[in-house]
């Protein structure tokens, strides 16, 4: 959940893969997975589709009881916003959900008045291509 992702357990990414078109999405859902490798395509094992992930850099640490390492991942679920823009989230957003166009490596994006349903900020207009 974006709430409960620190600054410090994303420092060591260094780079974000999108699978698909982002400019179109309001927000994106992320949470941090434990996966086996540093870097490549994660497997996806949620209801809904993966939208993007976190590269890792080769200073990441494994944890030490599964080896494992904590990247970010990604997604959307059937009943979000791009898909039922008159659904449960047509205005708000889920507790895990960020803007997209907020995120960075290394940087846990924040909500904003875009993702949770309402009118994209002035700030945010004038960097639109």
């Amino acid at each position: 959940m974006s709430a409960l992702i620190a600054e410090d357990e994303i420092v060591d990414e260094m780079d974000l893969v999108w699978l698909e078109d982002i400019s179109r999405l309001d927000y994106v859902r992320q949470s941090l997975d434990r996966l086996p490798t540093r870097r490549g395509r994660p497997a996806y094992h949620r209801d809904g589709r993966m939208v993007g992930y976190a590269l890792l850099g080769p200073k990441a640490k494994p944890s030490r009881s599964s080896g494992t390492f904590r990247r970010r991942v990604f997604w959307l679920l059937p009943h979000d916003r791009d898909t039922e823009p008159d659904g449960l989230y047509a205005r708000g957003a889920p507790a895990e959900a960020v803007d997209v166009r907020t995120l960075a490596p290394g940087s846990k994006g924040h909500k904003t008045e875009r993702s949770e349903g309402g009118p994209m900020s002035s700030a945010m207009r004038e960097h639109q291509p």
